[in-house]
C-alpha cells in the first residue's frame, strides 16, 4: 500500500540516493540493551517525525504546492538519516526495544526513505526480529512488498497499490496471496480494496 493509505492502515494495526554502508554497520542480532530513559526518548523521536511527516502529508491533500512537496521530501530524507542512526547503533527499532506505536513509526518512516539499500538492510533485520518474535509479522509484509515492487518483482501480500491503476501490483501466487494475508493479519484483498474506494 502506498503514502497515506499504509500509514492509515499500520496505524490502525498497532502500526536510491547514497550509498549508507548499512550492511556492514548495521547490528547483525537482535539489538543492543538500552536504558528505559533512552529507549524513551527513541520512542518520542521516531513518533514525533513520524506525525511531522504527516502532517505534512494532510496539508499536501488540501492544497498542493512545490514548496509542500519539498518539505515533505526534505522531511523524508531527515527521517531516514536519524532512523539510520538508531539502527546502527541499537539495531532495528522493535516494539520490545522503543514500544508498539514508536517500532510503527519507524516502519512509516523506513517505507518512505528515498534510500533503497537501507530499506533492503532493514527489511532483512526486521524479517530476523519477526522470526524471533520482537516485531509483528505484518511489519514485514509491509517492507517486503515494498522492497519487492522497487526490485521490480512480485510482491508478496498486495499491500502496494499503483496509483495508476488503483490495484495492487502484480503477486506472487495470486491463487493463495488471501492466505499469507490473512497469516500476517491483514484482510482479504478484495475487503481491503473496498475499504480503500470508500476512504475507510
Amino acid at each position: 500500500m502506498n503514502g497515506i493509505g499504509a500509514s492509515r492502515h499500520l496505524t490502525q494495526d498497532a502500526p536510491h540516493e547514497e550509498q549508507t554502508g548499512l550492511a556492514h554497520d548495521a547490528p547483525q542480532g537482535s539489538g543492543t540493551a538500552v536504558l528505559p530513559a533512552l529507549a524513551s526518548a527513541l520512542a518520542c523521536e521516531l513518533v514525533r517525525r513520524a506525525e511531522e511527516e504527516q502532517r505534512l502529508m494532510r496539508q499536501a491533500q488540501r492544497n498542493r504546492t512545490p514548496g509542500l512537496r519539498r518539505s515533505i521530501l526534505d522531511c523524508r530524507k531527515d527521517n531516514a538519516e536519524a532512523l539510520k542512526a538508531i539502527v546502527r547503533r541499537h539495531g532495528w527499532p522493535t516494539a520490545d526495544l522503543v514500544g508498539a506505536q514508536a517500532s510503527t513509526a519507524a516502519l512509516m518512516i523506513l517505507l518512505h526513505a528515498p534510500d533503497l539499500d537501507f530499506q533492503l538492510s532493514c527489511r532483512d533485520l526486521i524479517a530476523q526480529a519477526t522470526a524471533d518474535g520482537r516485531c509483528p509479522a505484518l511489519h514485514h509484509a509491509y517492507i517486503a512488498d515494498h522492497c519487492a515492487v522497487e526490485l521490480g518483482q512480485p510482491q508478496y501480500y498486495g499491500t502496494r497499490i499503483d496509483p495508476a491503476t488503483f490495484r495492487p501490483y502484480p503477486t506472487r501466487c495470486p491463487d493463495t496471496l488471501d492466505e499469507r494475508r490473512r497469516d500476517v493479519g491483514l484482510a482479504p484483498l478484495e475487503e481491503q480494496m473496498r475499504m480503500l474506494r470508500h476512504g475507510a
